[in-house]
C-alpha cells in the first residue's frame, strides 16, 4: 500500500513537469518591431535640452492588438538607479502600425538636474498596463529580451557648469512647481523679463519651453520679442495653451564682444489672473509662463 501511494505521488509530479515543460517550451511573442534610438549628442550636461530620435522598424507580418505606450528608462551604468525617464504616446498609435512601415519621430527633453555624473545607458519598451511587447534591439542581448526592455543608447552626463552661465534679472516671478508632479517646474514672466548669459563667442540658439493664454486676447495672442541688448533678434506670437519648445537662432553679431551679455523678453500685453472672471486674489501681472530657458552655443 506504501509503495502504491508513493508511485502515485511520483506519477503526478512526472505529469505536472510535463505540463510545465510543454508552457516553458511554448513558441515565445515573435517581435513587433526593430527598435533603435538616435541622439544629437552623447555628453550632456544636467540641465540641457537633448534631441531624441526614436525609431521602430515594423516587420513584414504582424500587427499590435491595441495601443501600447513607450517607456522610457535612463539608468545609471551600473544599471541599478532609474535616473530619468521619458514615457509617451508615440505620434502613430501601435494599433496604426503597418507590416513594413517605418515609425520615426523626434523628441526634445531638457536632462533632469539629477545627482549623478557619468556613463548612463538608455533603455526602452511597449507597454500597456503590466503587458510589454517583444522587439528587436540594437543587440542581441537575452537578458533584455526576457525583461522586454532594451538598451538602445549610451550618454554621459555632465555637471551642469559645462553648459553657459546664466543669471535670472529682473521680470520673473518666483517658480512654481506642479503639485502632481514636483519635478516640473516654471517662471512666469511680467511685462519685461531679463536675463544674462555667458557669451560662447560663437552663434547660439536659445531653447524656450513656454506655455500663454492665448485664449485672454480675443485672438489676437501676445507677441514676445527677444532682445539681445537694444537690437531685436526675433518676434513670435505667444498662440500656444500647450507647453511649446521654440528654437531661436542668435549670431555672434547678436551677442556683442563682452563676456556677458544681456537677453530680455519683451512682451506687448499681460493680464492679472485677479481682474479675470472667477479668477480669484492673484494680482500679479503675468506674461507667459516658462519652463526652460536655455541658451547653447553652435
Amino acid at each position: 500500500m506504501f509503495t502504491h501511494d508513493r508511485s502515485l505521488r511520483i506519477l503526478t509530479i512526472s505529469t505536472l513537469m510535463v505540463a510545465v515543460g510543454a508552457c516553458s517550451g511554448s513558441a515565445p511573442t515573435p517581435p513587433v518591431a526593430t527598435a533603435s534610438m538616435t541622439l544629437s549628442k552623447t555628453r550632456v550636461p544636467l540641465g540641457s535640452p537633448l534631441d531624441m530620435t526614436y525609431r521602430f522598424d515594423v516587420p513584414q507580418s504582424g500587427s499590435i492588438p491595441g495601443d501600447f505606450r513607450v517607456f522610457v528608462q535612463v539608468k545609471s551604468a551600473d544599471g541599478q538607479t532609474q535616473l530619468w525617464q521619458d514615457d509617451h504616446d508615440p505620434p502613430v498609435p501601435t494599433s496604426q502600425w503597418k507590416a513594413g512601415q517605418k515609425i520615426e519621430y523626434t523628441r526634445t527633453r531638457f536632462v533632469p538636474t539629477v545627482p549623478y555624473i557619468g556613463e548612463a545607458t538608455v533603455e526602452l519598451g511597449l507597454y500597456k498596463d503590466d503587458q510589454r511587447l517583444s522587439l528587436v534591439g540594437p543587440e542581441k542581448n537575452d537578458r533584455e529580451a526576457a525583461a522586454k526592455s532594451y538598451k538602445v543608447a549610451t550618454l554621459t552626463f555632465l555637471p551642469s557648469s559645462d553648459s553657459l552661465f546664466m543669471i535670472m534679472k529682473t521680470g520673473w516671478h518666483p517658480n512654481e512647481f506642479a503639485t502632481d508632479d514636483p519635478a516640473v517646474t516654471w517662471s512666469w514672466t511680467q511685462k519685461s523679463a531679463a536675463f544674462s548669459v555667458r557669451n560662447p563667442h560663437t552663434d547660439a540658439t536659445l531653447f524656450i519651453e513656454y506655455d500663454a493664454r492665448p485664449e485672454l486676447f480675443a485672438g489676437a495672442p501676445q507677441q514676445v520679442t527677444l532682445y539681445a541688448g537694444d537690437q531685436a533678434v526675433k518676434t513670435f506670437a505667444a498662440d500656444s495653451a500647450k507647453s511649446a519648445l521654440l528654437r531661436i537662432p542668435i549670431s555672434a553679431a547678436q551677442l556683442g564682444p563682452n563676456d556677458m551679455t544681456d537677453l530680455r523678453l519683451e512682451l506687448d500685453k499681460t493680464f492679472v489672473p485677479a481682474k479675470l472672471p472667477a479668477g480669484g486674489r492673484d494680482e500679479r501681472e503675468l506674461g507667459i509662463r516658462v519652463y526652460h530657458l536655455f541658451v547653447e552655443g553652435r
